[in-house]
């Protein structure tokens, strides 16, 4: 191959021609992500699609005026030295290593985008901090996205050519003239570079944020388009700081919304035992039971024993995750504190003093416990669980068998299952006891003898949900014969959603739609209502059910309560997603950009915002309520009752 021609500008033309050549870059790998999740944003028409993209050039300057920050000071300083080869051949190298870098996080979202509806962000180096298979894990995505692998290559090696296309005229004999136009020169250029970071020249415009790719939207939901992977992980590297609020005096605030929950005094407590089963990425979707209306009543799903479970259970109709990662699902689940912009957990106040269902059922004499099939410390479960006051944690270690293990995440969930039963037979009553399952994940694969067995579906993860779904009628099989099994109180849900296929489920309201199931084997506790429910309801819920006698903290609501003043929360790269009654409320936290019936617009296409005013405003100030509480409890560390 002939190389590449090359010609000789002057160093400061070379600079401007190798930024452009990253902004088209960056513009192809914006067109790369639309492709590879093109089902998520097929509602855009072509012309917003072109304003899009247009938008998305302001976000990728800023990006790449930080990733090559010291090239730009390398190839700007007013020294004759640059001029040197061995200098220029560092220069270039160094250009082509952090820019290659930022690529790699673009072509990694197109990708994993549809499974958290966000761009990567800087909370992802916390979030796989503790695992232990961090190779395999690279080494099995890269099997599985090949194609990926193959056109990042190419790609780079385009990169590399075109950077090769123009070489760096010799140095100028550098009298004072040249010193002083050339300090000229660097000091235009770290001017414009400034303006270009903060996103604007105004001294009014403030440092440019993800938030405002809402500019360039119709739908919040389609920022992420705006948007691209080094910017998102730039801007959250430092932890995010809630801002006191003080919409309300306090009186007013406690009564419209407050976290505290007072016993109703409905008789004795009732020392039932407690066990949550989280299945990872079980959405909705999946389950027959909860969407007969679909495919003109002919929807199967792919749980047929979480159907059955379905129909002696209490559930709605109306049941959400408060966010899309594992990392958000235990502390709204187990804590009742729903993640808000960023992972509790990985967030500034994750050392506040907290409470959950095991510390107060703990208290009342409990044994706890929590089991999950990964490599003890995944995900950074057992330093929360422990947090959380779970006495007991029972992880691959605790299992010690490695022929069960899927060589990835964890003990396949079968046996975990069973492990799980015989070791829960052990406990004295009462107990709580929690499971997060590990084997419907990525790569999305089922042991050997089960090859074939369960319906693959049209989404890879629907084979894997089949299994996990046989794993959790076997495990009900054997706890049905143990002596426990009659007292406790079940509550089956899904740590969140994930990539969904039926046009019902691509929405906002879809990505965050999850089952939740209590079930109680010794009662009569079944139903369906309309009510809505959400992952931090689950603990005040089964408190209540149980006659809890003490105040407590919680975000969430009782699910059985007859008040109907209740509503859903999560929040997704920013943006607040409210639900109340029939309708959902999509605000930024300063304005409403969304308001959609879901009773009669399940599809979300028909935008109500400023046309219903009763309710957008109502909505809005329990939006509010609930922003309040959240901040400045979180600031001053009020996450317990007194």
């Amino acid at each position: 191959m002939k190389p590449i021609l090359k010609r000789e500008q002057s160093i400061y033309v070379a600079l401007i021609y190798r930024f452009l050549v990253l902004l088209l870059l960056y513009t192809l790998c914006r067109l790369g992500f639309y492709l590879t999740n093109r089902s998520l944003f097929n509602h855009i028409p072509f012309a917003d699609l072109l304003y899009i993209f247009a938008g998305g050039i302001k976000f990728d300057i800023v990006a790449l005026l930080y990733i090559n920050s010291l090239y730009i000071v390398l190839q700007a300083i007013p020294f004759p030295f640059r001029y040197r080869n061995g200098y220029q051949q560092f220069c270039k190298w160094l250009f082509i290593i952090t820019n290659s870098i930022g690529f790699l996080a673009n072509f990694i979202d197109f990708a994993y985008y549809k499974y958290t509806l966000k761009h990567t962000t800087a909370s992802v180096f916390s979030q796989f901090s503790n695992e232990q298979n961090k190779l395999k894990l690279v080494v099995d995505f890269s099997e599985d996205y090949w194609y990926l692998l193959i056109l990042f290559i190419i790609f780079i090696y385009v990169f590399i050519k075109l950077y090769q296309v123009i070489r760096i005229q010799k140095a100028p004999k550098f009298t004072w003239y040249i010193y002083l136009t050339h300090t000229l020169a660097l000091v235009l250029i770290a001017g414009l570079s400034v303006i270009g970071m903060r996103g604007g020249w105004r001294h009014s415009t403030r440092p440019i944020t993800m938030s405002n790719a809402g500019d360039f939207v119709k739908s919040p939901s389609d920022m992420s388009l705006v948007l691209n992977t080094p910017f998102t992980i730039m801007k959250t590297l430092k932890a995010t700081t809630l801002k006191p609020i003080n919409y309300y005096n306090q009186q007013t605030l406690d009564s419209l919304y407050t976290p505290i929950h007072q016993p109703e005094n409905k008789g004795p407590f009732k020392k039932l035992n407690v066990v949550f089963l989280i299945i990872e990425s079980l959405g909705k979707e999946h389950i027959g039971a909860l969407n007969k209306d679909l495919l003109n009543g002919t929807y199967k799903g792919y749980t047929p024993f979480i159907d059955s479970l379905v129909v002696n259970s209490f559930t709605s109709s109306h049941t959400y995750a408060n966010g899309r990662k594992s990392i958000d699902a235990l502390p709204s689940i187990i804590s009742g504190i729903p993640s808000i912009r960023e992972p509790f957990v990985l967030s500034s106040y994750s050392g506040n003093k907290t409470t959950s269902i095991a510390k107060l059922l703990g208290d009342e004499g409990y044994q706890t416990a929590f089991f999950h099939g990964a490599p003890n410390g995944s995900m950074g479960f057992s330093a929360y669980t422990n947090l959380a006051g779970i006495k007991k944690y029972y992880g691959k270690t605790e299992y010690n068998n490695d022929a069960d293990f899927d060589g990835i995440w964890g003990i396949w969930d079968e046996p975990f299952m069973q492990y799980m039963a015989k070791t829960i037979n052990t406990f004295k009553q009462p107990f709580f006891s929690a499971f997060f399952s590990v084997s419907s994940h990525h790569p999305f694969k089922v042991p050997e003898k089960y090859i074939g067995k369960f319906p693959k579906g049209p989404l890879p993860v629907q084979e894997p949900i089949g299994y996990t779904d046989m794993a959790i009628k076997k495990f009900f099989a054997t706890a049905s014969k143990m002596p426990w099994y009659k007292n406790t109180l079940f509550v089956l849900c899904a740590d969140h959603a994930t990539v969904s296929y039926l046009p019902e489920y691509q929405t906002t309201p879809g990505y965050f739609s999850i089952p939740i199931l209590f079930y109680y084997p010794g009662g009569d506790l079944k139903g369906k209502t309309d009510k809505l429910i959400q992952q931090a309801d689950i603990m005040p819920t089964v408190l209540n059910y149980l006659n809890y006698d003490k105040p407590y903290f919680a975000f969430g609501f009782d699910a059985f309560s007859t008040k109907n003043n209740n509503f859903v929360v999560n929040n997704n790269d920013g943006s607040f997603s409210f639900y109340q009654g029939d309708y959902l409320l999509i605000n930024d936290g300063l304005k409403s950009n969304a308001l959609f019936n879901l009773k009669t617009d399940r599809l979300t296409k028909n935008n109500l915002v400023n046309k219903a005013p009763e309710v957008q405003n109502s909505m809005e100030k329990y939006l509010k309520a609930f922003i309040q509480q959240y901040n400045n409890r979180m600031i001053k560390d009020q996450l317990t009752a007194k």
